[in-house]
């Protein structure tokens, strides 16, 4: 392996890696920086999350940069504010020693006058997502018509969240001279148009290909009843004193209801997503990355720009829809060549999509148990042993206390003075799992139905079960015309209303219409989300439907329809 030297950077960059703990390049940065310093042609990089893709690009960025031109030389497009502040953060650490250079991050949820007045103090590198820097277009406060270089980071989850349209606007902005560089994890059809529209023969290198997992990642999953998820969870958490994980939701609202149900439970978990603020979304990450929480609870899109070391586990509650959402939220574990665990625990119908990830990813996915009880108070017990032989002993602190202590403790034995440690720390364990059932599902039994004879839950705590009560259909004017299938159009539902897939039914799609099934309790509230709603500039349309199992009455539907394509 090749050195930093050897790449040709320049000694103030080299001087501000050494600092940073940086020894020898990762290999997306081997391969790329030598072409980025010296070539001029576009690029496209597929490389994993985790594989230093910012020092990447990131360097060959601030070489091109000339400090004595006060104007936005280099810009940086980003999916999500937390990975366009860490890459604002990176690219500051990376020109420590190079005098001039003033990189400014532009996202939503901050203010736009503090950013404003960064960019007129001479900023000379803008890390911005696409809907803050369209909105300091539209006003004027910024001008991209210098820029060299333009840099398209996690392109195929910008594209998979809906920012096509604001990348062409942003990308003609700039001159056509300029040099574009596009970095992904995955290389979709919407990607090689972006590259075929924006860029001119570009060089494309690949590390581990496109769509690959990254293969210091150990895939596994786990079966259990839909309604003994939570329960799974809890045993894995247990079982692994250790673990520092993200667990993915599909939902804000799922993700927000886990948190509290784990937090309330006694873990040290938290919840990230869309709802919260920028100050609550940075106090959340704060505490994450100072390991004082175990557990952050995350959407897909929330997580994206975490950039956290030493993440043991990635857990799926909820498995994805699409291969390249899998590949992204895996790839927070596994980083910097060191090792992590991605886990899915699923039901016996998502069998099927452990499948499907397999053969795409040409990964094997182990199949693993879900901990019992006796497991369970064995790991506990080993670590709390590993504690006590580890722990530090301040002699001078505790030394003037022993004496009392000694005294109390006198008419104990020292089996008994041991059984009462352990007693004291394992107490809420082996009430806890004392009479635990097991979880897991026998995929070569034949009975793979829930009992209805066995409890819903351990120790009294909710379990996340389907509505069964009565359900109302609605009608929306949007169809498989605008994109939609089944999965992205309750995912949209889902998004919309901040309901979980718990509340909706069946789906029926037409081309330019649909009707959906909604829990009756629940329909008041789905249509009032819809008041004020647009669809890419398209005004949403709702109203009580037939059905989703049919419309018999097609002259009201076409009604219904034509009275929407038209309000």
């Amino acid at each position: 392996m090749s050195t930093f030297e050897s790449l040709g950077i320049r000694a103030e960059i080299l001087r501000s890696l050494g600092e940073l703990g940086f020894e020898k390049p990762t290999p997306v940065q081997e391969r790329t920086i030598p072409h980025l310093l010296s070539g001029e042609h576009d690029m496209v990089a597929l490389a994993q999350t985790g594989t230093g893709k910012t020092a990447a690009f990131g360097i060959p960025l601030l070489e091109r940069i000339d400090v004595q031109q006060r104007q936005v030389q280099a810009l940086v497009l980003a999916p999500t504010r937390e990975l366009c502040v860490q890459i604002a953060k990176d690219l500051t650490h990376f020109s420590s020693y190079l005098p001039g250079i003033h990189v400014v991050p532009v996202y939503g949820g901050a203010s736009i006058r503090d950013q404003v007045r960064g960019i007129q103090r001479g900023a000379n590198v803008v890390v911005a997502t696409p809907g803050r820097l369209i909105d300091l277009l539209e006003r004027g406060a910024v001008d991209l018509g210098n820029v060299r270089v333009a840099v398209l980071d996690e392109a195929d989850e910008m594209l998979n969240m809906g920012f096509q349209e604001d990348i062409t606007t942003i990308l003609e902005k700039t001159p056509g001279t300029k040099r574009t560089w596009l970095f992904s994890a995955t290389m979709g059809h919407e990607v090689r148009r972006i590259a075929g529209n924006y860029m001119h023969e570009p060089e494309e290198v690949s590390v581990g290909g496109g769509n690959k997992a990254n293969a210091d990642i150990t895939h596994q999953y786990a079966v259990v009843m839909a309604r003994d998820r939570y329960l799974a969870l809890k045993r894995f958490v247990d079982a692994d004193p250790a673990m520092f994980a993200i667990i993915f939701c599909r939902t804000k609202q799922e993700t927000q209801e886990l948190a509290e149900h784990l937090t309330k439970d006694g873990y040290n978990a938290d919840a990230l997503h869309g709802d919260l603020s920028q100050q609550q979304r940075d106090r959340v990450m704060a505490r994450y990355r100072a390991r004082n929480l175990q557990l952050l609870v995350a959407t897909d899109v929330a997580a994206r720009g975490i950039d956290v070391s030493n993440i043991s586990h990635v857990v799926h509650f909820d498995l994805p829809g699409e291969v390249e959402s899998y590949t992204h939220r895996s790839g927070r574990t596994g980083r910097a060549g060191k090792s992590g665990i991605s886990l899915s625990i699923i039901g016996v119908r998502d069998l099927y999509k452990v499948r499907s990830l397999e053969q795409r990813l040409k990964v094997h996915f182990a199949y693993v148990k879900v901990p019992d009880g006796a497991e369970i108070m064995e790991r506990q017990l080993l670590t709390f042993i590993g504690r006590i032989k580890e722990v530090q002993v301040d002699h001078d602190a505790v030394g003037r206390f022993l004496n009392e202590v000694a005294l109390d403790l006198a008419d104990l034995s020292r089996e008994e003075l041991i059984q009462r440690i352990v007693a004291l720390e394992f107490n809420k364990f082996l009430k806890r799992y004392k009479e635990a059932r097991d979880l897991n599902v026998d995929l070569a039994g034949k009975d793979r139905k829930p009992r209805t004879d066995r409890p819903m839950q351990e120790g009294n705590k909710p379990a996340f079960q389907r509505p069964t009560g009565p359900m109302r259909s609605m009608f929306i004017n949007l169809g498989t015309k605008d994109g939609f299938d089944k999965g992205k159009m309750l995912g949209y539902l889902c998004g919309i209303t901040g309901l979980t897939g718990q509340h909706f039914g069946r789906i029926l799609l037409k081309d330019m219409y649909s009707f959906i099934d909604i829990d009756a309790a629940r329909f008041d509230e789905v249509i009032s989300h819809f008041r004020a709603a647009n669809y890419k500039g398209r005004p949403v349309r709702v109203d009580e439907g037939g059905g989703a199992t049919g419309a018999k009455d097609f002259k009201v539907v076409k009604k219904r329809f034509n009275k929407a394509r038209h309000a």
